[in-house]
């Protein structure tokens, strides 16, 4: 009788910390969740091109129909927000090495800020460059390890587009034409 008891109590408390242990996960859970109901304009990672359309109700976005063979699809990183302004950053990765190779941005407003993977350390070239009868900069020069890479930036309707990538401009002006209707 006395083992019972002790018995019953063993299972009471057992049972006592696992539903102690849920009600935490659970308060935890919700408390993670609190700051994204609220900052749902924020910059944040998204998985699909989709999800940052019907997550932020952007109604326009470019994506390339054209990619040369060493560019994965889909996009390795997508960030986006829409205050203080729309704008949407994509990276994609070469198929073979994994490593960011093309960042497509598109802002209302300055430029998404983030660490840049390809960024033009020396300018070689600056021009002035009509694709599709839109007025671009093409840049041209080298990334970090004398690697080639280039730039297009251009306005398209209410936003900036900035594509860059580290290949010669022939692969990326046909990237961007194809972006463009």
């Amino acid at each position: 009788m006395i083992g019972e008891v002790d018995m019953n109590k063993t299972l009471y408390r057992f049972l006592s910390f696992a539903l102690m242990i849920g009600l935490l996960v659970l308060a935890l859970k919700v408390i993670n969740w609190i700051p994204l109901a609220f900052q749902q304009d924020a910059v944040r990672r998204y998985k699909t091109v989709e999800e940052v359309r019907a997550a932020l109700n952007l109604k326009e976005i470019y994506v390339p129909s054209y990619f040369p063979q060493q560019i994965s699809w889909p996009p390795s990183t997508i960030l986006a927000q829409s205050k203080p302004f729309a704008a949407m950053l994509m990276e994609f990765t070469r198929a073979d090495k994994r490593n960011t190779a093309l960042i497509i941005s598109q802002s209302e407003g300055t430029t998404l800020i983030v660490e840049n993977p390809i960024e033009i350390r020396e300018v070689t070239e600056k021009v002035q460059y009509p694709i599709k009868g839109r007025n671009a900069v093409l840049t041209v020069g080298f990334c970090r390890k004398e690697e080639p890479c280039c730039g297009i930036t251009w306005t398209e309707g209410k936003y900036t587009m900035t594509v860059l990538m580290k290949s010669t401009p022939f692969e990326l002006t046909k990237i961007v034409e194809s972006m463009l209707r």
